[in-house]
């Protein structure tokens, strides 16, 4: 299989490119890749200084690691399927029932919290590989299976809660999964990160990453060079699936409880992290730092502002907008990466 003919549809320029380019020329091209991180900074700074006793101290940080990671976790998720051109929007409504099983098979049922979360796991799969078949075998469209699926978990969940909350006594060990502090700081920060890294080699460093990037940039392209579009696009969603009954298992260890009400206000920052994931550091593609800048971005903002002393209803405003705004500058970068295949395209005919 000709797989050298499989190239990077990002947008970031290469040291060539910039090797005799003008200062002007490379803060064009550099400020689309690094803009976001830029401004992330320059957020921290500002907050900083305006709130100095209570936003650049340890306790802030903690704090915005353990309500945040989980957000982080499902964006991850959101992205793989995304890399190959699909959504799925189960990363809202999963882990409603993922974390209300996790509890409900310990307290009701009387199972060990790791044979529990084991099974809760193989579920995420199992519902990612249903989304998977309904897309790539039925051929429906990514957002409405994904759609109907996450309806579905999210009706079961509400049928075996009854409207009320799962209680128990639950095990050290399961609460330690969440509760446990490294450095001083929460576990879950470090339970990203090191997901992070792995989905990070395998997009960047495997094949699979590069077969799932050629499919998101045209599928027929890919399966015309052999590779086996239907497969990896279902594991994909397999993925997506299993990732997110990991932040499912994780929120119902930092909850405690079980509840349906709980879960599905994780979906919109979830996918604006994932699509602001797409216009940063490789712009025009869904990547792993660029999504967890784009999560820490709407963390600081929200923090920020939070402690400025902003209403309820500021963090769905802030998510809302700046979804809005990642989706058109992620439009725009697609519009410019093929702009600029075609002009590769005219010089390489002619």
């Amino acid at each position: 299989m000709a797989t050298n003919s499989i190239r990077s549809d990002a947008l970031e320029p290469t040291r060539a490119e910039l090797k005799n380019a003008s200062f002007a020329t490379r803060l064009t091209r550099l400020l689309p890749v690094y803009g976001l991180p830029i401004l992330t900074v320059l957020l921290i700074a500002l907050f900083s200084i305006i709130l100095p006793d209570t936003f650049p101290t340890v306790l802030n940080l903690r704090s915005i690691i353990a309500d945040k990671a989980i957000i982080a976790l499902l964006s991850l998720a959101a992205m793989i399927p995304m890399a190959s051109g699909k959504i799925d929007l189960t990363v809202g409504y999963g882990i409603v029932l993922y974390h209300i099983l996790t509890i409900s098979l310990q307290t009701m049922v009387g199972l060990p919290w790791p044979l529990a979360v084991a099974i809760v796991l193989a579920l995420g799969a199992l519902v990612g590989l249903i989304n998977g078949i309904l897309v790539e075998v039925a051929f429906i469209d990514s957002f409405i299976a994904t759609l109907g699926t996450g309806t579905a978990l999210y009706a079961i969940a509400l049928w075996h809660t009854g409207g009320r909350q799962v209680l128990g006594s639950l095990p050290h060990g399961f609460l330690a999964l969440n509760g446990t502090m490294i450095l001083g700081l929460p576990i879950t920060g470090f339970y990203v990160l090191g997901l992070a890294f792995i989905l990070w080699f395998v997009l960047e460093h495997l094949p699979i990453g590069r077969y799932l990037y050629a499919i998101g940039a045209n599928p027929r392209a890919a399966a015309l060079n052999g590779i086996p579009v239907q497969r990896y696009t279902v594991a994909a969603f397999v993925a997506s699936g299993l990732l997110t009954a990991v932040a499912g298992v994780l929120l119902a260890s930092k909850l405690r409880i079980g509840q349906a009400s709980v879960g599905l206000e994780y979906l919109l920052p979830a996918l604006v992290g994932a699509f602001l994931g797409s216009t940063t550091i490789k712009p025009g593609r869904v990547n792993v730092w660029g999504t967890l800048i784009g999560v820490a971005i709407l963390a600081v903002g929200i923090a920020g502002i939070q402690q400025f002393g902003g209403s309820f209803w500021v963090e769905p405003m802030f998510n809302s907008i700046t979804l809005l705004v990642a989706i058109g500058i992620a439009g725009y970068a697609q519009r410019r990466r093929s702009a600029a295949e075609s002009q590769i395209n005219k010089r390489t005919a002619a």
